[in-house]
């Protein structure tokens, strides 16, 4: 019979998905979804959103029928798809754990080095983040939860300041440019920023496998990371700009965080400060989660596989991979975070859950298959069609139409002799001017 579990317990552990989902997949969503426009974001995050929820429910029902205190997603995957499955399961699931490792580190980094202009080397700040949060990440288990429960306090503290902040400086008619055709090369980013699934097994050990409060914990989770990544969408496409040198273009093109522009942009003082706060408080939640659960994932090879139990050997084989990719790429940021959320995340916590949902046996087949076989070809499109990128075979680039006004004075007058709305096709400097009536400002897509 399972042991009572104490209310603060399930509030920790709640904390603890919402550190993982509020992580870089939330600092790249508008560089990576503002090509598409608000509207086509939010959509795509709502399904996603719902998407990831009906795996990360068949996953923690499955991880609370298994009750094994060392266990991840390779012996739960040997299960259903044999020692095949099992391989693939842990290739993918490297894929996402030493990736995401890697992004944060990165990310970090980048922050740290862009937003104070420290004239040290990055990898001297590489070590100096990696260092003490990897030493709270191998902490006993309950001051890792309460560690992180004060992170996630702080990170939601700082978010709804920097939230209204930037409200200040929206333009409400950068909502209205769409570009549907560029949904598809969003999806990858906003699987990753509504992934925690990894962490599930980790979820389920904590709350001593009951699954009412497993439910309770990542529906809580699911809903405040769903928030809090539609505000930040809402404000980085109202405030940035798409073309220019503090565009979404620009910051897409060189792998930054969307507080990069957003600090340049917003000018208000304590918005600087506030912005790296947040930034480097959803990096750290998530560092501390996906650390840990990379720990229970080498554990369960080791242990369940190869048959040797060894915490130094964890230890090492967890964070020491992620440390020298991070050293040798320290520029990887938005790249490295697409790629394990367009082809790790979508193949372990996407596809595989479906399949598993498909063939777990009992009544209600046909509501199975109403609800899980629309979500697994969804996760397949967004497989194949990263696949595609990643082969070459096709190539998006923000083909949007984007409208700004601009005002040509002559030398002898302080006054616009003319106004021109110019349009800007988004590729190769591809330029057309046309003239328009004079007072009609507006930002349309296309």
């Amino acid at each position: 019979m399972n042991k009572k579990i104490s209310f603060s317990l399930v509030i920790m552990v709640t904390c603890f998905i919402t550190g993982n989902l509020i992580g870089a997949g939330i600092l790249g969503l508008p560089i990576k979804t503002g090509p598409a426009g608000l509207l086509p974001s939010l959509v795509g995050t709502f399904a996603i959103s719902c998407a990831m929820f009906l795996t990360a429910f068949i996953l923690g029902k499955e991880a609370v029928r298994t009750h094994q205190e060392v266990f991840h997603y390779p012996s739960m995957y040997r299960q259903y798809f044999g020692p095949c499955g099992q391989w693939i399961a842990t290739l993918a699931n490297l894929i996402i754990l030493y990736g995401s490792l890697v992004v944060y580190i990165t990310g970090a980094t980048a922050i740290i080095v862009r937003f104070t202009n420290i004239h040290i080397s990055r990898e001297l700040v590489i070590l100096l983040f990696f260092l003490p949060v990897t030493a709270i990440t191998i902490a006993n288990p309950r001051a890792l939860l309460k560690c992180n429960a004060l992170f996630v306090g702080l990170l939601l503290l700082s978010f709804i300041a920097i939230v209204l902040m930037g409200e200040r400086y929206v333009v409400p008619q950068r909502f209205q440019h769409v570009d549907w055709a560029m949904l598809p090369a969003a999806l990858p980013i906003i699987v990753m920023a509504a992934n925690f699934h990894n962490i599930i097994p980790t979820v389920c050990k904590h709350l001593d496998w009951n699954f009412k409060r497993v439910f309770l914990a990542i529906s809580i989770g699911t809903l405040i990371g769903f928030i809090m990544n539609s505000l930040w969408i809402q404000v980085g496409i109202g405030v940035l700009p798409l073309s220019g040198n503090n565009g979404i273009t620009n910051a897409l093109s060189n792998n930054l965080p969307a507080t990069v522009p957003l600090a340049q942009a917003i000018k208000i003082r304590l918005f600087y400060p506030l912005s790296l706060f947040f930034a480097l408080m959803a990096i750290i939640t998530s560092y501390l989660s996906f650390g840990n659960t990379t720990m229970d994932f080498i554990d369960d090879i080791t242990v369940n596989f190869i048959k040797l139990k060894d915490r130094r050997l964890t230890m090492a084989l967890s964070f020491m991979p992620p440390l020298v990719i991070a050293l040798i790429y320290p520029n990887i940021f938005l790249s490295a975070l697409d790629f394990v959320g367009g082809i790790g995340v979508v193949m372990l916590f996407g596809i595989f859950p479906c399949i598993i949902g498909l063939k777990q046996e009992g009544r209600f087949l046909f509501r199975r298959l109403l609800f899980i076989l629309p979500v697994f070809i969804l996760f397949v499109s967004i497989l194949l069609f990263k696949a595609q990128q990643v082969a070459g075979l096709s190539r998006f680039k923000p083909g949007v139409e984007y409208w700004t006004n601009f005002r040509f004075f002559s030398h002898s007058s302080s006054k616009p002799k003319s106004r021109r709305l110019v349009k800007y096709s988004g590729r190769e400097n591809n330029l057309s001017v046309r003239r328009m009536p004079p007072g009609k400002i507006t930002a349309i897509g296309k």
